[in-house]
């Protein structure tokens, strides 16, 4: 046989005298020597053109191109459309004259694939297969290798074989596949080599995908679960054929959506991760290897920006139907485009959802992608330059994330693991999208301002607040919460996403955001625990009781193992008390034979013993998170129980209930005699409503039945709650305790929960708890509220507004009428002042009567008006946004006595001037409720209408002196002490003499001018000497006054031997009913008569000689004087000291408590 290098320089001598055209014969025979080894490649290649350097040349020029095109295609042109043909390049046929693609098309055509595996090695990737003969050579050449798989295992009929391939004629082409486990290493090589290029054979492209499909199947996968082994090459061959092949190939295929549901199929079965790895590889890898790619890429883009100039609510169909044309091919483009549009304009997320339901499957999957990689790959600030608030983009992307997610059925897991990851990272900024997502797929709303209506359907039934409990009527949220659901149920994101956002919730303040404003500390916070409770109701709602109990975990593992606050565990876990408490009761209602004819007592009996029996684990699961001094004063059985019951349990919304039956009832109808319908379409709306009426009522009387066994149990489990060992301890500690581990954390938790706490307080009340001081409580709450407001947040603000509301409706309740306080307090424990170790009371005067209760109610108004005027004076922003905010909602209760809603006028309208044109949200807050408090002044009250004053003092406070409004005090308006009904007569007296007055002085106006001046002027000398004689008597005195003002006050509350005793009994003591007033009380009237009598003067003084005024000035700057050191000397002595111990004692007591 001749040399080899021989017969390489005859066949070199054939190509170079055949450049202009090689025949495809020497191809050929060249391919077929190469083939037999009888030449080799290195040899014959040198005498082969072009040099490779020139290809390479050529790919990268090809790319470079390909870039310049689509850097064109993003040019935006500010000058005129003109029309000018487009200038297209000249194609040159590079194919005819490189006898390297002649040769490698020979090749394969005669299958040698070692031998052009080889010549693919030594050239750019691609650049042989680009060449569409040689990609369809070896198209052919790979039908009749996978023909006889697809013959055995996706034939579709038997009817329907298809025409048969017949298999390489060439004794050393590579062999057919025989089963799924050739893929490796016959059909990947071959498919890796042809790239993106398989779009030019159809009918191959079909075959390899449903050849896929068939070998997934195989396997027990779906997206539910992990990845299986590594070592199951089957699985990642295909997963290596989509990436590289199949999905490229795709983005040629225009307006194919047979090929893109084909492919969906092989999808379908791989989890999301592995399928979001190959669409970030396709949308943005696999172009930039590809100059075709590229240029369709660019291409894509032109043409969806046209569509989108073109949205709009009139053309949602036609457009709709384009972009699912384009989407069949290039959807990661599309998408990316689409977002960044709804990104900047936010109204575009209505039509643009309602036009994309002509998607494919693996289009929607793009989407759910896309979104996911919006979000993640932001670069953006996701807040606002002024770093307050979220930025627009990203609450427009969370917005169309709710709409797309609920209209159309895309897979969820993707962005709920962004959501958890962004959680672990100790970021809430994207809770915003769980949500939106909770609210549009589930119905839930995370909505703060509820009104009063629903807030009462919110403490009935679950039908009760599906109906009226809700802003929006739940509609068409079965499948999509069902949806929701699933895919929180995969990889256990229901337990991680509750646990995280506990969590975070407490970490945003001092982590996620040390360096930034309070105002966006608030923002997050609140948004971390609106989404808290919004998620935790939905899981309760969607999930079954049993699945519920399965999936989270119990109260100790919350408390203990994942360091959850007691505030969202129980809010967790109450679902899980109630199912256990039915699950004992039912078992142990069972036992008895006669359970079918048990009486309601005896009912009752067994629903307190499960009770007991379900809660007595959990309260020793909470007793390790407190220090051992707390039990001492408060039971963990109490604690327990607080946290345990909602509002449900202690209320029946019976007007409610009532209110949406009339209101179903009118409905019906309507429905009946609606014209608008047919006659059976009418019936079956009026069945609907009728059914609707039949449920709440059975609803209702279920919730009765439950609310009085609860009742029933706090009866019996009441004594062990409050265990005190001292007088003291039962009146501060227990209240302590009570506040700082029940009322503060849960009144601010959700609106719901801040009546509860409202609610509660009144149930305890009611229930004649031993050792709990009910006005000792209140007292607490009312008198110092700085604090409070200033460590809410703004959604916390509303809601402690709210239950300041609630218990100040209680409070105006019982001081509206004497019958209903003596019905609902007189003989309470609650308003015991003497306590005692025992918890018995004989005494009548251990109790507040009606009028000192009433000076106490003032003593509240005043305190919480001094509060809020501090807040407002703050200048600080968030102190001055919660008190607007708390106005507001306690606005029905609070303020009604005119003077103080006076000062409150005048310091909102300062505050309102200040923060015109600074902060303009201050602005409109403290605008709205000026505007509110001045439509409710017509309805205030006088003081002495409020609580029982002196009469002088009345004529005093009706003059308006403004002075001395700005100087309330909790102990307004000392009486001499008289009886009720004597004050009473003395009043009706002062109001006959007050008109008789009036009308002489309508007739003869100047003489009683006259003469009532002369008066003055001898009662002011009167009192003057009278003063003065006082103040040199009284250093005398001042030891047996002491002495005498202790017994009086002892002896009026049966000797009261604490602080906090005595800073209530001088509220009570100012009262006029007061049988035992001490001496400072005597003279304090005496002080202002002496006061109002120049006050009097000056009120009705027309004209006067110079004299006579400064005269009387001068006797007013002395009695100043004169009072002022009284209050310097006796009154700070006498009274101020017990105040201020008892102040500081209870101040230390709170620290040590918090």
């Amino acid at each position: 046989m001749c040399d080899e290098q021989v017969l390489c320089e005859v066949l070199g001598f054939k190509y170079r005298s055949t450049v202009e055209s090689t025949p495809f014969s020497l191809q050929k025979l060249t391919a077929l020597m190469l083939q037999h080894k009888v030449v080799h490649l290195d040899n014959i290649l040198p005498w082969l053109i072009p040099d490779d350097k020139i290809i390479i040349k050529d790919h990268e020029q090809a790319m470079r191109s390909a870039k310049e095109y689509v850097r064109k295609m993003s040019i935006i042109s500010t000058k005129d459309r003109e029309d000018v043909p487009e200038e297209r390049e000249p194609v040159q046929d590079k194919y005819s004259g490189n006898q390297k693609f002649g040769l490698c098309e020979a090749l394969l055509e005669i299958g040698a694939w070692d031998v052009a595996q080889t010549l693919f090695s030594r050239l750019p990737d691609h650049s042989l297969t680009d060449q569409r003969p040689i990609a369809l050579a070896l198209c052919r050449m790979v039908q009749s290798i996978v023909e006889p798989v697809y013959r055995k295992h996706c034939i579709i009929s038997p009817k329907l074989p298809g025409r048969k391939i017949p298999p390489m004629s060439n004794p050393l082409a590579p062999k057919p596949m025989n089963d799924f486990n050739d893929i490796h290493d016959h059909l990947l090589p071959m498919l890796i080599a042809l790239g993106p290029n398989l779009h030019h054979d159809p009918i191959l492209m079909y075959k390899i995908m449903r050849i896929c499909h068939a070998a997934i199947k195989q396997y027990p996968l779906d997206s539910n679960k992990k990845p299986i082994d590594k070592s199951n090459n089957v699985y990642y061959d295909i997963l290596t054929i989509l990436d590289v092949a199949l999905l490229p190939a795709l983005s040629f295929m225009d307006c194919n959506c047979c090929v893109a549901e084909e492919m969906w199929n092989i999808l379908k079965y791989y989890p999301y991760q592995n399928r979001y790895c190959l669409y970030a590889r396709w949308k943005n890898d696999t172009p930039m290897q590809h100059a075709a790619l590229l240029r369709k890429r660019a291409d894509a883009q032109k043409k969806i920006k046209s569509i989108m100039k073109r949205v709009s609510k009139e053309t949602i169909k036609p457009v709709g139907r384009t972009i699912g044309k384009l989407t069949h091919s290039s959807p990661g483009v599309l998408f990316d485009y689409i977002l960044i549009q709804i990104q900047l304009y936010e109204n575009l997320i209505g039509p643009v959802v309602d036009s994309l339901k002509y998607l494919t499957n693996i289009s929607y999957d793009v989407l759910g992608y896309c979104l996911v990689e919006a979000l993640a790959g932001a670069d953006r600030d996701r807040l606002k330059h002024d770093g307050n608030s979220i930025s627009q983009w990203l609450q427009s992307l969370a917005s169309f994330c709710g709409a797309i997610f609920k209209k159309y059925n895309i897979e969820l897991t993707g962005l709920l693991q962004y959501v958890a990851n962004q959680l672990k990272a100790q970021k809430s900024l994207d809770l915003l999208i769980l949500k939106e997502i909770v609210q549009k797929m589930a119905g839930v709303e995370a909505a703060e301002e509820m009104t009063a209506d629903q807030l009462d359907a919110m403490a009935g039934g679950d039908l009760l607040k599906t109906e009226a409990g809700y802003f929006s009527q739940v509609r068409n949220t079965k499948k999509s919460s069902q949806r929701l659901k699933d895919a929180l149920a995969e990889n256990d994101l229901a337990v991680a996403l509750c646990l995280l956002m506990a969590q975070q919730k407490h970490c945003v303040v001092y982590r996620e955001t040390d360096k930034s404003h309070l105002k966006l500390v608030g923002k997050l916070y609140d948004q971390c625990q609106d989404t808290l409770v919004q998620f935790g109701t939905f899981l309760g709602q969607t999930m079954t009781v049993n699945e519920y109990v399965e999936r989270l975990p119990g109260i100790h593992n919350m408390l203990q193992d994942n360091h959850i606050h007691a505030d969202v565990a129980f809010f967790l876990a109450r679902p899980m008390f109630s199912h256990a408490i039915n699950i004992k009761y039912d078992s142990l209602r069972k036992v008895d034979p006669n359970y079918k004819r048990m009486s309601a007592s005896v009912k009752q009996a067994k629903w307190a013993e499960a009770a007991q029996a379900v809660m007595a684990p959990v309260a020793l699961s909470v007793r390790p998170l407190h220090p051992p001094k707390v039990w001492e004063d408060i039971s963990p059985q109490f604690l327990v129980t607080f946290w345990s019951l909602s509002m449900s349990d202690l209320f029946v919304p019976v007007e409610s209930y009532q209110r949406e039956v009339n209101r179903l009832k009118q409905l019906a109808a309507q429905a009946a005699d609606s014209k608008d319908m047919n006659a059976s379409k009418g019936k079956k709306e009026q069945e609907r409503y009728t059914t609707l009426i039949d449920k709440l009522q059975d609803e209702r009387k279920k919730q009765e039945e439950h609310v009085e066994k609860v009742l029933a149990y706090l009866r019996q489990e009441k004594d062990s709650w409050f265990l005190s060992r001292s007088p003291k301890s039962a009146k501060n500690e227990t209240i302590t305790q009570f506040l700082q581990l029940c009322l503060f954390p849960r009144c601010t938790f959700t609106a719901v929960d801040a009546m509860y706490c409202a609610k509660f307080v009144h149930t305890i009340h009611s229930l004649k708890t031993a050792n709990f001081s009910t006005l000792l409580c209140y007292d607490r709450l009312f008198c110092d509220i700085t604090y409070s407001v200033t460590s809410c947040t703004e959604n916390e603000a509303n809601r402690y507004g709210r239950f300041l509301c609630a218990m100040l409706e209680t409070v105006m309740r019982w001081h509206s009428e004497k019958a209903i306080f003596d019905k609902e307090c007189s003989n309470y424990p609650g308003f015991v002042t003497k306590f005692k170790v025992s918890n018995q009371f004989s005494e009548a005067n251990d109790m507040v009567g009606f009028e000192n209760y009433r000076h106490v109610c003032h003593k509240w108004h005043y305190k919480i008006t001094k509060a809020i005027v501090v807040c407002l004076d703050s200048k600080d922003y968030v102190q001055i946004r919660n008190s607007f905010i708390i106005l507001i909602k306690i606005l029905p209760q609070f303020p009604v006595i005119a003077k103080l809603s006076g000062i409150l006028e005048r310091k909102v309208e300062k505050v309102r001037e200040e923060e015109k044109g600074q902060r303009q949200d201050l602005h409109v807050l403290a605008t709205s409720y000026s505007g509110q408090l001045k439509a409710k002044t017509p309805h205030m009250i006088k003081e002495a209408e409020f609580h029982h004053v002196n009469d002088r003092t009345a004529k005093s406070q009706e003059g308006g002196n403004n002075e001395s409004s700005d100087k309330v005090s909790n102990g307004i308006g000392s009486k001499e002490g008289v009886s009720n009904g004597e004050t009473r007569e003395k009043e009706k007296e002062s109001k006959d003499s007050r008109e008789k007055r009036s009308v002489n002085n309508s007739g003869n106006h100047e003489v009683v001018e006259k003469a009532r001046k002369k008066e003055d002027s001898k009662d002011v000398s009167d009192a003057k000497e009278k003063y003065v004689k006082k103040e040199e008597k009284g250093d005398k005195d001042d030891e047996g006054e002491k002495k005498e003002r202790k017994s009086k006050e002892e002896n009026y509350y049966s000797g009261g031997v604490d602080h906090l005793d005595r800073d209530l009994s001088s509220v009570s003591n100012s009262s006029a009913s007061s049988a035992g007033q001490n001496q400072e009380a005597e003279r304090e009237p005496k002080r202002r008569k002496v006061e109002s009598i120049p006050k009097e003067s000056r009120r009705t003084e027309g004209v006067s000689e110079k004299k006579e005024r400064s005269a009387k000035t001068k006797v007013r700057d002395e009695q100043k004087e004169l009072r002022r050191e009284k209050k310097l000397g006796r009154k700070r002595d006498r009274t101020e000291e017990v105040v201020v111990a008892a102040e500081q004692k209870r101040r230390k007591d709170d620290d040590r408590g918090w």
